[in-house]
């Protein structure tokens, strides 16, 4: 049991409370943190451990989603979880367990949940059956009514440390400097990292974006433009995870397993690996700023290879201002905002008088 959690990076204290917790598990438990942070990998390591003891095939259909014991509760295609699913649910929740002493329900997209389906799962949540366990995953318990909240055990996940995702890296065997390079650009999301590590186009991401401040203008086909050229940047990164939904979809479907709620949810994959780049090169963006406002006031430079012209591009006064603009481009795609129309449009306003 012991190895439970090996190979997952970060999240020492959370994975130190999950294993002993393993044993005695409670009925219900919540997840939350940012994207990319690793909470699925974690919460399908846990369900192995419940289920399956020191089995190691047993936990290798866990993680895959063979096991019959796991049942996944995703998106009805690309929106919501619906009440049917959550009525569905319920009833799923009040058979026995098919191999073991244990079902669990996995949420991995528990935000997507909408009033009327919370309520539905709500009375079984409140009085599980002894054998019925949820693992409920959200970025935040705001996602989720109060009322479905306050009846789980919640977990908090951070975004760890870009030392400590490096360090997971070089002990997947990824070579060093790659492993600081995706470290630095997954803003602390080990998920993101592990996808980027295996891409050599990383530094020619990051370029793309430290190159940005010095080509503003308040032209906006000129943030068009430069919308476009950050958004192709992305692309040859999102590689490394689209071969890999190949190869699961290869796998499942050589097992019987393939399904659309599998494509569904790849796609939902996709789309929510696209969006954390973004985010990532809008964080690049942001310090960038950081440093200039820091070099000219004194501060330390996080991004010692910023030529020192550069840092005295704007005022450090127009460095806050622009930097804040930024998080406001991140909450915006954060939202689903077009990210063509949100970058460019950040980029004509930082690029301004």
């Amino acid at each position: 049991m012991g190895d439970l959690f090996a190979g997952v990076i970060g999240h020492a204290a959370v994975t130190s409370v999950l294993a002993r917790d393993v044993g005695e598990p409670a009925h219900a438990y919540l997840f939350v943190g940012p994207h990319g942070v690793g909470k699925a990998t974690v919460a399908r390591r846990f369900a192995a451990g419940i289920l399956c003891g020191g089995d190691g095939h047993c936990r290798s259909r866990v993680m895959r989603g063979l096991h019959p014991d796991v049942v996944l509760v995703e998106p009805d295609g690309r929106s919501a979880i619906t009440v049917e699913q959550a009525r569905n649910t319920v009833a799923l929740a009040n058979l026995a367990p098919v191999e073991g002493e244990r079902k669990l329900f996995i949420l991995e997209e528990g935000g997507a949940m909408n009033d009327e389906a919370a309520n539905a799962l709500l009375k079984t949540l409140e009085e599980p059956t002894a054998s019925t366990i949820f693992l409920v995953i959200a970025e935040s318990e705001d996602d989720l009514p109060e009322t479905v909240a306050s009846r789980c055990r919640t977990i908090v996940f951070g975004r760890v440390p870009e030392t400590d995702v490096a360090a997971g890296l070089a002990d997947l065997g990824i070579d060093e400097e790659r492993a600081e390079q995706a470290s630095r650009i997954s803003g602390g999301r080990p998920g993101l990292a592990i996808s980027l590590a295996t891409r050599a186009d990383v530094a020619a991401f990051r370029n793309v974006w430290m190159s940005v401040p010095l080509r503003l203008s308040e032209h906006p086909g000129d943030g068009f433009r430069l919308a476009d050229e950050v958004m192709n940047a992305a692309e040859p990164l999102l590689a490394a995870l689209k071969e890999r939904q190949v190869d699961e979809a290869a796998a499942l479907e050589a097992e019987g397993g393939l399904s659309k709620a599998v494509e569904q949810r790849q796609a939902r994959e996709l789309k929510r690996a696209t969006t954390a780049l973004h985010v990532s090169g809008l964080e690049i963006l942001s310090g960038f700023y950081r440093d200039v406002a820091a070099a000219q006031l004194g501060g330390a430079v996080r991004n010692p290879d910023i030529p020192t012209p550069s840092l005295t591009s704007v005022t450090p006064r127009r460095a806050v201002r622009n930097a804040d603009r930024i998080l406001e481009a991140i909450e915006a795609i954060e939202a689903n905002q077009r990210p063509r129309l949100a970058l460019a449009a950040l980029f004509a306003d930082i690029g301004g008088p």
